[in-house]
């Protein structure tokens, strides 16, 4: 009776065995079965290889592995597959503007833009058009920076004694919602690299993400160099290359609309329109 009690017990747990490792097996089968692959075309270039021209290399990535983001497949084929391939990134949250590229013909985050379902279309990458590149999907943004600095991204005042950091600038709660809108711009860029007379006059153009920053200077109440500032767009360029083609406000990630951001610049440069108010108290700490 002992004996058979054993045997008995040991045909169960090798029950048991058998039926985990069909489980595992067919759990596999149909994890293989259930893969969706997903082809990338990412242009490369690197300048460090003479000789070698920018085109486009295939990456094949297993979605069901993989993150919902362009950025997240990017990541994984930098991460499984080519250490080599070159990009920007930081927050993943459409905050830091790194990721801005060109994915199926659109400039956007990479971070914010999802990967196409359609597994029989291929996603093609580039890097935002119409700037050099420094390598693969890396642009030189060094024009683009220096643009920004030159319309003095800060609050200028004309007060001498003025003690930066004891004081506050008192702003109403009406002058701060004109700031809505402008102050969420994150630089990244997509919108001025979408702007046909940003490509053909970058030197020249200031274009929309700057121009948009400019504006959010010029208007807002604290600011006490209005007409300085826009005296420095009075040029055939700066300012007046925009063809309202409102490229930059389809593209922006963000939902902002630097195309209406320049015109009212326009409006306050034509002298028809009255300036933005200015309230220049001070409130001592």
């Amino acid at each position: 009776m002992a004996l058979f009690s054993k045997v008995s017990s040991f045909l169960q747990l090798n029950s048991k065995l058998l039926d985990s490792t069909i489980r595992f097996a067919s759990a596999s089968a149909a994890s293989q079965d259930s893969q969706r692959l997903k082809k990338f075309a990412i242009y490369r270039w690197n300048p460090e290889e003479p000789g070698q021209k920018p085109h486009l290399q295939e990456y094949t990535v297993d979605l069901n592995k993989s993150g919902m983001m362009v950025l997240d497949a990017l990541i994984k084929i930098k991460n499984e597959q080519d250490p080599g391939l070159t990009f920007r990134r930081s927050c993943r949250e459409g905050i830091c503007g790194s990721c801005a590229m060109n994915i199926n013909g659109t400039n956007t985050l990479a971070c914010l833009c999802k990967i196409d379902d359609n597994l029989g279309k291929t996603t093609k990458i580039y890097p935002l058009p119409h700037m050099f590149v420094i390598k693969d999907l890396i642009p030189d943004m060094s024009n683009f920076y220096a643009q920004y600095k030159s319309i003095e991204p800060f609050l200028k005042r004309k007060d001498a004694d003025i003690k930066f950091g004891a004081q506050q600038f008192y702003q109403s709660e009406e002058d701060r919602a004109k700031l809505d809108g402008l102050y969420e711009c994150i630089l990244c860029a997509c919108c001025s690299t979408s702007c046909p007379s940003y490509w053909w006059n970058s030197d020249k153009y200031l274009g929309p993400a700057v121009l948009l920053q400019a504006y959010r200077w010029v208007i807002d109440s604290r600011d006490e160099f209005t007409k300085e500032r826009l005296e420095k767009f009075e040029d055939e360029f700066s300012v007046y290359r925009c063809h309202t083609i409102m490229n930059c406000t389809t593209v922006c990630p963000k939902g902002l609309n630097p195309g209406l951001a320049i015109a009212e610049l326009k409006k306050l440069m034509s002298g028809h329109f009255a300036p933005p108010s200015k309230n220049s108290t001070v409130i001592t700490n």
